[in-house]
């Protein structure tokens, strides 16, 4: 079993939370502003889904991917943290929720699977946006 320390992802998360911490004014409206842009690329490729391609599908699915693991790492790898129990249980669910989601429209692609990812981004940013 591997250790916190050689998990990449943890240290992206980490990577991650310490260059928002110093390098913008507020890390929950970068990451609300992240969202958005997800939810855009997934409006934009449901728009285009007739003329889409497997690659940017896989593409725009990844980039939402990466912002949910480093949620989800973060809520794992914090539980003595500024979070309550509640909030990252909730973001750890969330999450396994979209990874889901996102296997089952790699594995059986349907534009109105995208709907339930998008609603999530947005709504998630609002309250990240209004803190």
């Amino acid at each position: 079993m591997r250790s916190k320390n050689n998990n990449p992802y943890a240290q992206a998360a980490g990577a991650y939370d310490n260059n928002a911490q110093q390098n913008t004014p507020d890390q929950r409206e970068l990451e609300g502003r992240v969202l958005l842009k997800s939810a855009r690329m997934m409006q934009d490729l449901m728009r285009e889904w007739d003329s889409r391609t497997a690659e940017v599908l896989e593409a725009t699915l990844l980039y939402n991917r990466q912002i949910w693991m480093l949620f989800y790492d973060t809520a794992m790898g914090n539980p003595e943290g500024n979070r309550p129990n509640d909030l990252r249980s909730n973001i750890i669910n969330l999450a396994n929720f979209i990874f889901k989601r996102e296997l089952e429209i790699l594995s059986n692609p349907q534009k109105d699977k995208l709907n339930v990812l998008i609603n999530i981004n947005k709504e998630v940013a609002a309250g990240l946006l209004t803190g």
